[in-house]
Parts: structure tokens; C-alpha cells; sequence
């Protein structure tokens, strides 16, 4: 219980207008602390929820795979250029951010995570690795500016962020490939 009490701790500090500001006005910031953050107050705080209705994520998240598949397309959605550009201009895609990741991904990816078997985390995470890589080579290689609130330096930039983090995850995929971290657990 103490984790929800951070993870709303942490909701509440990233929804103040000075924070959301300074997290935004940099685009790698906005794209890879704002929007994990997020997601991670919504992983702290599911813990509540899942205490609080144990029927409704039994009945409606049994395997893990209608959860998995919502935070997959939330996170999809918010890798779109237009609507990162969008949440800083709109103000309900603004709200729709702040309500969506912590709620519809992290609270569903903490529920479904331990219950999917590790041939499905495997697709998952292979999936991430390449759409990282292919959002990296995106932002670096497109000929225009993708988004109107940021110049082109920091499209360049997130486009490299987006490549690093994909080149982890494929170290990190070879790694529990090769090492048996079962005895860690």
C-alpha cells in the first residue's frame, strides 16, 4: 500500500503546471521522463486498485493479454509525433496524457505482467525493441520537422534517445537469453 501512496505522490508532483512545464519543454525529456514517469505512478499505484476491486482484474485481466494489449496501444498512441505535439497545444490531449498512462498503461501493465507467461513478456519486449529502433530511425532520418513545438535538434536528439533505448533492450534480451535469472527471483 505504501507504493500507491508513492505512486500518487509522484501523479500529484508531475501534475503540477511548473513540473509539466519543464518536463515538456524538452522534447526527449517530455517523450522519455515525462511520459514513463507517468506510467510508473500509474505501476506504483495499481496496487490500490488491485487491492481495492480484486474481481474486476480477475475477471477482466485473467491471462494478462486484454491488458497487455491496452497499455501496448496506449504507448503506441503516444509515440505518434503529432500527438506528443498535440498534448502541448490541446489542452483535452493534454489531460487525456495525464489520465491515460498512469490509468490505462502502467495500472494495466502491472496487472497483467506477472501473469503473462515469459514466451509473451519476450514478444512484448521484442516488439518495443523494434518499434524504438524504427521511431529512432524516424525522427533522425525525417527530411521535415515532425512536430511544430520543437526544433529540429531535439527531433535528432529523442530519434538517438528512441536508438539507445532500443539497443538496451536488445542487450537485455540476449542477456536473458543466455543467463538463467530464475535463481535471482
Amino acid at each position: 500500500m505504501k507504493q500507491s501512496i508513492y505512486g500518487l505522490g509522484l501523479y500529484v508532483f508531475l501534475l503540477l503546471p511548473p513540473v509539466a512545464h519543464l518536463l515538456e519543454s524538452i522534447m526527449i525529456v517530455h517523450m522519455h521522463m515525462q511520459m514513463p514517469a507517468l506510467v510508473i505512478s500509474g505501476w506504483l499505484m495499481a496496487r490500490f486498485f488491485q487491492l481495492r476491486f480484486p474481481n474486476f482484474f480477475k475477471k477482466w485481466n485473467e491471462n494478462g493479454i486484454p491488458g497487455i494489449l491496452l497499455f501496448t496501444i496506449i504507448m503506441m498512441y503516444w509515440m505518434i509525433p503529432r500527438t506528443m505535439d498535440e498534448a502541448l497545444t490541446v489542452p483535452s490531449i493534454e489531460v487525456f496524457k495525464f489520465i491515460s498512462l498512469p490509468f490505462l498503461a502502467g495500472i494495466p501493465l502491472r496487472d497483467s505482467w506477472k501473469k503473462m507467461q515469459s514466451t509473451g513478456k519476450n514478444v512484448i519486449l521484442t516488439s518495443f525493441t523494434l518499434l524504438f529502433i524504427g521511431m529512432g530511425w524516424l525522427y533522425i532520418n525525417a527530411p521535415d520537422q515532425l512536430c511544430n513545438n520543437y526544433v529540429l535538434i531535439e527531433q535528432i536528439t529523442l530519434g538517438w534517445g528512441f536508438l539507445t533505448m532500443g539497443i538496451c533492450m536488445v542487450i537485455y534480451l540476449i542477456a536473458t537469453s543466455l543467463i538463467d535469472f530464475s535463481q535471482y527471483e
